[in-house]
C-alpha cells in the first residue's frame, strides 16, 4: 500500500482535529490549562526555533497551529511535508501532473511531465505565507 503526500497531510489534519477536541474538553473542565500547561510544552515539541520544518516536528506544529483561530489547511501541511521530505517543487509537480494526465488518456503528457523540468520560475522556492501562528493563544 502506498500513501501520497496529500493523503498523509489529510491524515495529519484529522489527527490534529481529534486532538483539538480533547484539548477543548480539558480546557472547558479546567480553565487556563491550555495557556498554562499545553502551549509551553507544545511549543517545545514543535521546535519553532528552527526555520526549516523537520518531519518529527510537523505533527506538533499542526496541532500548535490548531490552537489559533485558523488551523493549518491541507495545502500548507502538504507543502511542509514536501519540504521535510526533501521533495523538490519540480518532482512534486510531476507527481501531480502525471497521474492526472494518465487518467485523462494523455500518455505522452504524463511521460513528458514526469521527465521534463519545470520553468525556472516554478523551480524557485515559494515564499512562505506570513507567520500568523504566533497568535496561537487567541482562541
Amino acid at each position: 500500500m502506498t500513501i501520497s503526500v496529500e493523503q498523509l497531510a489529510e491524515l495529519l489534519a484529522g489527527i490534529a482535529r481529534s486532538q483539538q477536541a480533547i484539548i477543548d474538553a480539558i480546557e472547558s473542565e479546567s480553565g487556563g490549562w491550555r495557556s498554562a500547561h499545553l502551549l509551553p510544552k507544545l511549543n517545545t515539541a514543535a521546535n519553532m526555533r528552527l526555520a526549516n520544518v523537520r518531519l518529527m516536528d510537523l505533527p506538533s506544529r499542526v496541532l500548535l497551529r490548531s490552537q489559533s483561530r485558523v488551523p493549518m489547511d491541507v495545502a500548507t501541511i502538504t507543502r511542509d511535508l514536501n519540504a521535510a521530505l526533501g521533495v523538490s517543487v519540480s518532482t512534486a509537480a510531476a507527481a501531480v501532473v502525471a497521474p492526472i494526465a494518465a487518467v485523462a488518456g494523455l500518455a505522452t503528457v504524463a511521460a513528458f511531465a514526469a521527465t521534463a523540468p519545470l520553468t525556472p520560475a516554478a523551480r524557485s522556492t515559494p515564499t512562505p505565507p506570513p507567520d500568523d501562528d504566533l497568535n496561537f493563544s487567541e482562541t
